[in-house]
């Protein structure tokens, strides 16, 4: 998915800079977060939407989008995060803080 989005990115960089002689820095971040969203959209439609379907209420949309994300930040296993979940991290990340700011640490 991030190899995807970079080159989309890259791609859109490279064409904005030969349509224009300056490129700022929040252009390139823009195009980065939008790339990022679109990427996430898109799996959320494939994964849950189109594939656990069909739904007849918004509540069923709505309680099958809180499980999903649900799975997203605690079970998905990501293979950025070393094959570990965004909430193994976020742990991970919080305890070290703690240990670092403690008096003994």
């Amino acid at each position: 998915m991030y190899s995807n989005m970079a080159f989309a990115s890259s791609t859109l960089v490279d064409h904005r800079r030969r349509s224009s002689s300056s490129i700022c820095i929040e252009d390139q971040n823009d195009s980065i977060i939008a790339l990022s969203s679109e990427a996430v959209n898109n799996l959320y439609k494939t994964e849950l939407i189109r594939q656990q379907g069909p739904w007849r209420t918004v509540e069923q949309v709505e309680l099958a989008t809180l499980k999903y994300v649900w799975w997203w930040n605690h079970e998905r296993l990501h293979g950025e995060l070393d094959m570990r979940t965004p909430a193994e991290v976020e742990q991970a990340y919080y305890a070290e803080t703690e240990t670092l700011l403690s008096p003994t640490g």
